[in-house]
């Protein structure tokens, strides 16, 4: 199965998780639990088939949260120097390039997410000057599609300081970038549109926040 119909099948399937996950946070009836678990296991049986990754894996992602069903918030922070070269750093999960940013984790502020993951992943310190844009990844065209609902925070941020070393769990390898000479990028986190956008709002900084 692919295209429309495919994609119809993925969204039903996303909304059959997040039932699952509302009914097991709110009811104590063990049949009612055991049904939602039921629901859940077929949700990730759709998905699994969708994308062929294995239905166990689809599982136990489906079952990282608890309580009610909410989006994944992603942040992902961009800084520009003088030249406007942006800052961007290799992934090891795939060797491809992204700006940093990550999950923001609870009881973290955004923009201290951001700052965090900028300063983890190059070694850079930062502060979020402002947001860019909140944006629903399924409108965005980044790949591949996803099991659960996220939406993608972009910030704005400046350099506070000379980089220290960056963490060696997640970066291969951290440099500044001319937007029209660029690596290649790991697209499910950033691409060429949303570079575009920031470096629109460096320009001018009076720019909107986008929604979309």
């Amino acid at each position: 199965m692919s295209g429309p119909a495919a994609e119809a099948v993925r969204q039903i399937a996303i909304r059959l998780a997040a039932l699952s996950q509302d009914g097991r946070a709110y009811t104590t009836n063990p049949y009612d639990l055991d049904r939602f678990s039921q629901i859940s296991g077929l949700a990730a049986e759709l998905l699994a088939v969708l994308s062929n990754r294995p239905t166990d894996e689809l599982v136990l992602e489906l079952g990282r949260d608890s309580g009610y069903a909410t989006p994944k918030i992603d942040v992902r922070g961009a800084v520009f120097d003088d030249a406007e070269r942006v800052l961007l750093m290799r992934e090891r999960v795939d060797g491809r390039w992204s700006l940093p940013g990550g999950w923001a984790d609870p009881g973290e502020a955004p923009s201290v997410a951001v700052t965090r993951e900028i300063a983890e992943e190059s070694g850079y310190p930062a502060t979020a000057v402002k947001l860019i844009a909140c944006w629903d990844r399924e409108r965005q065209a980044n790949p591949p599609p996803m099991p659960v609902h996220i939406y993608k925070l972009f910030f704005l941020c400046r350099l506070d300081g000379p980089a220290q070393a960056p963490a060696t769990l997640e970066t291969l390898d951290v440099g500044w970038f001319s937007l029209d000479a660029l690596p290649p990028l790991s697209l499910g986190r950033v691409n060429q549109h949303q570079l575009n956008r920031a470096l629109e709002h460096h320009r001018d900084r009076h720019l909107p926040t986008e929604f979309d």
